[in-house]
């Protein structure tokens, strides 16, 4: 080796070993400055105003303030995109939910792996769906709106927030355990889809009590039934979806927080730690019941359970989604 060569991995290990000083510097007094919470969906919807509850919570635990950054478009993939490719230093961190573990099947370009991309930090919590309708459909209660289905199929409009959607997995499963197809009408986000409903130009939609809740209870829209099942305590008047006829259906919308692959553990431990004590704050609970927002487990909460679930997640999705042959590009 000449003496140019020695000189240039000399300095290539200075140059790694003062990295990985910085980082561990860095790793000890995380966070020094505001944390961003990379939402991947637009404002307005169910993930947004979980988004904001969950950076107005943490702030306190982590010392510094946590500001939302809404990325939407793509079912959610672009600001996961961005959520994967952020330096990790724990100062991006990524609002994530049930359709992050579908992505794998739908896309067929996805440019990072739902799993292999991220470092888990720990669940939020869970949401039950909701079947709502356009305030002036003629139809009672959820029995009836099963037989209208069966009985109009394509003639009934059923809108969701987009391919990927919490709302257009729930019209997957719905429509499979109707046997029946309805005209699905995908819009940018829950927000359109809502407002679209709102003003009567659809007629069905399945949607998290998050956004659904105020509505119902306004009177704006008419609720139907819940997807678990066991009725929730925000909309008890609500049947679940097993009782009015659909026997075994069942989902919830899971949230938890991720960050970048490579995240110091001791970052990682410093907002699982944040989290655990927002969610124990009592105004906080009583915030996220308030939107039908339920606690999960002990053992999928932290970086590891919430590890091992996920993954779960992505194995379970896969054959669905194959099965109803949806894909996005």
């Amino acid at each position: 080796m000449n003496k140019a060569v020695r000189i240039l991995a000399a300095f290539h290990v200075v140059a790694c070993l003062l990295a990985a000083s910085t980082t561990a510097v860095q790793a000890q007094t995380f966070p020094s400055r505001p944390v961003t919470l990379i939402v991947p969906f637009p404002a307005g919807g169910p993930s947004d105003a979980l988004g904001r509850l969950v950076a107005q919570y943490m702030t306190a635990p982590l010392g510094q303030q946590m500001i939302v950054d809404n990325v939407g478009g793509a079912g959610g993939t672009l600001g996961a995109a961005k959520g994967a490719q952020a330096r990790p230093d724990g100062y991006s961190v990524l609002l994530t939910h049930i359709g992050q573990s579908t992505s794998v099947a739908l896309y067929r370009k996805l440019p990072y792996h739902p799993v292999e991309a991220f470092d888990t930090v720990g669940m939020i919590g869970e949401v039950p769906m909701s079947i709502v309708g356009r305030k002036d459909l003629a139809v009672a209660d959820a029995r009836e709106l099963l037989a209208f289905i069966r009985a109009n199929g394509n003639k009934t409009t059923f809108g969701n927030a987009g391919v990927g959607s919490a709302s257009h997995l729930c019209g997957l499963l719905f429509m499979g355990a109707l046997k029946t197809e309805m005209n699905v009408i995908s819009y940018r986000g829950s927000g359109p889809a809502m407002n679209d409903l709102l003003g009567g130009r659809i007629d069905v939609q399945c949607d998290q009590t998050t956004t659904t809740s105020g509505h119902i209870r306004s009177g704006a829209i008419k609720g139907y039934a819940v997807s678990l099942k066991s009725r929730v305590s925000s909309l008890p008047e609500l049947p679940t979806l097993a009782e009015s006829g659909l026997a075994d259906f069942e989902l919830a919308v899971w949230y938890g927080l991720l960050v970048p692959r490579g995240t110091p553990r001791s970052v990682v431990d410093t907002l699982a730690t944040a989290l655990k004590g927002a969610l124990g704050d009592a105004a906080f609970s009583r915030r996220l019941a308030e939107f039908g927002v339920q606690p999960v487990a002990v053992e999928r909460a932290g970086p590891d359970g919430f590890a091992a679930y996920f993954r779960s997640e992505v194995a379970k999705w896969a054959p669905v989604i194959k099965a109803a042959g949806v894909y996005a590009d």
